[in-house]
């Protein structure tokens, strides 16, 4: 598999880690596979505050998808695991973004890579860095990024079971 991505997850709605746990496993396949994935953490919602907190994890994959590809999958991992988000920034069973794709820059419509806010987000950057800890956005290491995310509560929930 020659394509490397990171992926976020997160859920706030039902059986939280049941939903990442589903979405984790129906993510792999012939053409994608999970080569790590971070423990899951609790943290608050950023900017719709009045809604319940977020299990998050981030994942590391290889996968023979190109970004768009990958993006379509994820997007059919979801509603096949009951994403019901209504409203940007809202409670949902599953959400899962793509952070990065191997070292591109993809800036369309559908799709940004590197994804614009995850060195602002806290709820990324720590489970990110349990699974890369050298990880850089841009020329700023993910310690000074998470230092500067120091705000943003992120709470160590469990690990992931597959």
């Amino acid at each position: 598999m020659k394509n490397e991505a990171y992926l976020s997850l997160g859920s706030n709605l039902g059986d939280r880690l049941g939903f990442l746990a589903l979405a984790v496993s129906k993510l792999g396949c012939a053409d994608l596979k999970v080569e790590k994935c971070s423990s899951v953490y609790e943290t608050e919602p950023q900017i719709l505050t009045n809604q319940p907190k977020f299990l998050n994890c981030v994942l590391f994959v290889k996968t023979t998808f190109d970004a768009f590809q990958l993006l379509k999958f994820c997007q059919t991992i979801e509603r096949s695991v009951g994403k019901n988000k209504t409203i940007d920034f809202g409670p949902r069973n599953i959400d899962i973004d793509l952070l990065t794709f191997n070292s591109e820059k993809i800036s369309t419509p559908d799709l940004i890579i590197p994804h614009p806010r995850m060195g602002h987000r806290n709820f990324v950057l720590t489970p990110l860095k349990e699974i890369a800890p050298d990880f850089t956005i841009g020329n700023r290491h993910i310690d000074q990024l998470i230092t500067e995310c120091a705000n943003q509560k992120v709470i160590f929930f469990a690990d992931m079971v597959d």
